[in-house]
C-alpha cells in the first residue's frame, strides 16, 4: 500500500479595501501563489461580515481606513465571531494611535499597500503560525504607547478644540465648564502625552492619529 502524503490546506485569505485597484492587485497575487487561496474581496466592513457569515478565512488584509464601519470597528465586531481570522492591518499611513487600537483590538500585523509581493506572503505566513508581523519601529511605539495612560474622551475632546486654535477660555464656554478645569485638563493631557505645552500636545496628538486632521 503507498502512503500518500497529506497536502497542506490553502491559506484562505479575505481583502478587506475600498479601493479597487489595491483590491484588484492582492486578489492577483493572492490567485497566482501556492498555497495561498482568496476567499473574497470586500469593499467595505459590511461586505466583509457579509463574507465572513459564510466563508471561514485563515487571514484578512484589512485596510483601517473605510466609510461607514472602519477597520478597528470591523476588528472589535469581529470578536464575538466563531471563527475570527487573523488579520492584517492594510495601510498607506502610520498613525501610532490608530494602529495601536487597531493592535489592542485584535490585528497581528502590518503591512504597507506597497509592500513588495515576498514580505506580503511572508506577514501571512508567519501570523497563521501563530506569531505577529511588525516592524521594529511600530513594536517600539506600541511598547511605548502601552507604558503611557490613554486619554480620555474628554481630553480627546479638548485636543481636537486645541488643535482648531481655540484658547483655555473658549474651551471652557464650549464645554460649559471653568476654564481651570480646562486647564487641569491640559495638565494632565501634557503629563500622559509627554510634552511641554498645549501647542506640543496638539501636534503631538495629530502626529500619533489620537485626534484627525479634519
Amino acid at each position: 500500500m503507498t502512503n500518500v502524503p497529506e497536502t497542506k490546506a490553502a491559506v484562505r485569505v479575505l481583502i478587506v479595501d475600498d479601493h479597487p485597484v489595491v483590491r484588484a492587485g492582492l486578489a492577483s497575487l493572492l490567485r497566482r501563489q501556492v498555497g495561498l487561496k482568496l476567499a473574497g474581496a470586500a469593499h467595505s466592513g459590511e461586505e466583509a461580515m457579509e463574507i465572513l457569515g459564510g466563508t471561514v478565512v485563515d487571514v484578512m488584509l484589512l485596510d483601517l481606513r473605510m466609510p461607514s464601519i472602519n477597520g478597528i470597528d470591523l476588528l472589535n465586531m469581529l470578536k464575538a465571531h466563531e471563527h475570527q481570522p487573523k488579520t492584517i492591518i492594510l495601510s498607506s499611513y502610520e498613525y501610532e494611535e490608530e494602529i495601536y487600537r487597531a493592535v489592542k483590538a485584535g490585528a497581528r500585523g502590518y503591512l504597507s499597500k506597497n509592500a513588495p509581493r515576498e514580505e506580503i506572503v511572508t506577514a501571512i505566513e508567519v501570523v497563521v503560525a501563530g506569531g505577529t508581523f511588525f516592524p521594529e519601529r511600530m513594536l517600539k511605539w506600541i511598547e511605548e504607547r502601552d507604558a503611557r495612560s490613554s486619554l480620555s474622551a474628554r481630553e480627546i475632546e479638548i485636543l481636537e478644540m486645541v488643535a482648531r486654535g481655540l484658547t483655555n477660555k473658549e474651551i471652557a464656554g464650549v464645554l460649559q465648564i471653568s476654564h481651570y478645569t480646562v486647564r487641569n485638563h491640559m495638565n494632565h493631557i501634557s503629563a500622559k502625552l509627554q510634552v511641554a505645552d498645549r501647542t506640543e500636545a496638539a501636534t503631538v496628538a495629530l502626529r500619533q492619529g489620537i485626534i484627525g486632521t479634519d
